[in-house]
């Protein structure tokens, strides 16, 4: 049986993590409501996500700064960035994808799109990681 892709996830809406964990339990799941921990945990633990979901508006660091930092980090910058945002404008869009998302998605989501766009990610990760 294949390895389950490890998804990390950082919203502060908890009706966003409640959602991720029941309906994305195909994966391994990581959920973090507060972006400073989650940044704790990618930069300090040995197990990297396959792929992290970042909302954009979050208190304290927002999922744009927080992408930069992540692909600015050479033990990091491998890990695909799907940005999750509740904003559907061209400015926030484009700054997720200059500053390192992969890929974005606008909330409210379709679950099915979500998957897809998380095995596409990682799929990416798997190839470049070996780089």
């Amino acid at each position: 049986m294949p390895e389950k892709i490890f998804v990390l996830a950082v919203d502060d809406d908890e009706t966003i993590l409640d959602i991720y964990n029941t309906t994305l339990s195909e994966f391994e799941l990581l959920t973090f409501s507060n972006p400073k921990k989650a940044k704790e945990y990618i930069f300090s633990s040995e197990k990297k996500p396959d792929v992290i979901l970042m909302d954009i508006m979050m208190p304290g660091i927002d999922g744009v700064t927080l992408m930069n930092e992540i692909h600015s980090t050479d033990s990091t910058k491998h890990i695909p960035i799907i940005a999750v945002s509740g904003l559907n404008d061209a400015a926030t869009l484009n700054d997720a994808l200059l500053f390192g998302a992969m890929d974005y998605i606008v909330k409210p989501f379709d679950i099915n799109e979500l998957q897809v766009k998380i095995k596409k990610a990682a799929e990416i990760s798997k190839k470049t990681k070996g780089n």
